[in-house]
């Protein structure tokens, strides 16, 4: 497995648009999903969207309506519109593998023994 890889981030006005791609090699083959998070200044990280590798989504209850997960073989894209200034963080997407016999994959979620792969994150800023 090799660590995901982000992209696509920038400076976009409000109300503007971005699209980020996760790259993650064995993601289809390997994985239980794929996860986007961000991270603002000062503060925790959030979840923000899912998608598993037969592609259900899930969204955190802010972005509803704005983002979009969607995935193309092994690369995750998440399409942000309408973005507003509290959508500016550092974005990052994460992959859990089952690492050992007797875990599992389930509804997106690793269980038991699962190695986590985290990209580098690409930061996002909604400003005029």
């Amino acid at each position: 497995q090799v660590q995901p890889v982000e992209s696509g981030g920038g400076l976009v006005q409000p109300g503007g648009s971005l699209r980020l791609s996760c790259t993650a090699p064995g993601f289809t083959s390997n994985s239980c999903g794929l996860n986007w998070y961000r991270q603002r200044a000062g503060k925790g990280r959030e979840w923000v969207s899912s998608i598993t590798t037969d592609g259900s989504t899930r969204y955190e209850d802010s972005v509803k309506g704005r983002f979009t997960i969607s995935k193309d073989k092994d690369t995750v894209y998440l399409q942000m519109n309408s973005l507003k200034p509290e959508d500016t963080a550092m974005y990052s997407c994460k992959t859990d593998i089952p690492a050992r016999p007797g875990s599992y994959c389930m509804s997106g979620a690793c269980y038991g023994f699962c190695d986590p792969y985290w990209g580098q994150g690409t930061q996002v800023t909604v400003s005029s």
